[in-house]
């Protein structure tokens, strides 16, 4: 796995962070083991891990793994219904185009929860969870994938749905998308007549104000981009693309980063004050 992008979603490996928690997600515990046996026969779960797990959608007949990563969160992410709650996890039946893994999705029912189904491809990563109003939260993670050594990211609004015949669906609400093309190009690159390009996304946390959230961007701001497209900065050693008119060179480090908010109800994105 590329370093750059190891160093976005590292992090999310490590730490679970919840802006709000209400007093159900104390009450309601499962431990892996207790989630697992939802769709794994005990057989086939060891540690965090089950080698077969029952009717997975992407099987095809084969023994599909699913890996808890230990990345979970819960909240009433839909306006009518209980609690949910969404574990992140990995599996080699999934491919890259599904960052080879997923979410397993339960219901709160009583003291326990009740599996729903598995997501592949549906997760999303150092999340945080807002109250949208007095009986439903909100989600909002952080998301990346590199082809190529380019890699996308973004911060999105984890929008769910009760879908006839399926139960309930994971859809990805984007708020703001970022590219660095520094592992692909050996440099990021900017197009001159437009305005300002972000490269990178870190940090995501609540916002000081109700309803937004708040998250670190490299960017090239218009300042950066007249210098790209004029002066132009020195040239890394090491470039692989050959620029069409109208482009310029960002090179590592003369990007500039600055703390953003984004409103999610006006989905303005604008420096934090």
């Amino acid at each position: 796995m590329p370093p750059r992008y190891f160093q976005l979603l590292a992090p999310a490996l490590c730490a679970m962070v919840v802006a709000t928690a209400r007093p159900l997600q104390a009450q309601v515990q499962a431990n892996d083991r207790t989630l697992l046996s939802a769709f794994c026969a005990a057989g086939n779960i060891k540690g965090s891990s089950c080698t077969r797990a029952k009717a997975y959608p992407n099987g095809a007949g084969r023994a599909c793994d699913v890996k808890l990563t230990g990345e979970r969160y819960t909240g009433r992410f839909l306006a009518s219904g209980n609690a949910l709650l969404l574990a992140n996890y990995e599996s080699e039946c999934e491919a890259h185009v599904n960052e080879f893994g997923g979410v397993a999705l339960f219901a709160q029912d009583g003291a326990a929860w009740r599996f729903m189904r598995l997501l592949p491809g549906a997760q999303g990563h150092d999340c945080i969870v807002l109250p949208k109003d007095a009986g439903q939260d909100l989600l909002i993670c952080m998301t990346g994938h590199m082809g190529q050594g380019d890699l996308e990211s973004g911060v999105a609004r984890i929008v769910f749905a009760t879908k006839p015949g399926k139960g309930i669906d994971i859809s990805f609400d984007f708020l703001v998308r970022a590219e660095d093309t520094v592992g692909a190009y050996g440099s990021n690159v900017v197009t001159c007549n437009e305005g300002p390009k972000y490269f990178g996304l870190s940090n995501l946390a609540a916002g000081r104000q109700p309803n937004t959230v708040a998250v670190d961007i490299d960017y090239a701001d218009e300042e950066t981009i007249r210098t790209a497209c004029g002066a132009g900065f020195p040239k890394p050693e090491e470039l692989y693309y050959d620029l069409a008119p109208g482009e310029a060179f960002v090179p590592p480090g003369y990007e500039k980063k600055k703390r953003f908010t984004i409103d999610l109800s006006t989905r303005k994105v604008a420096p934090a004050e």
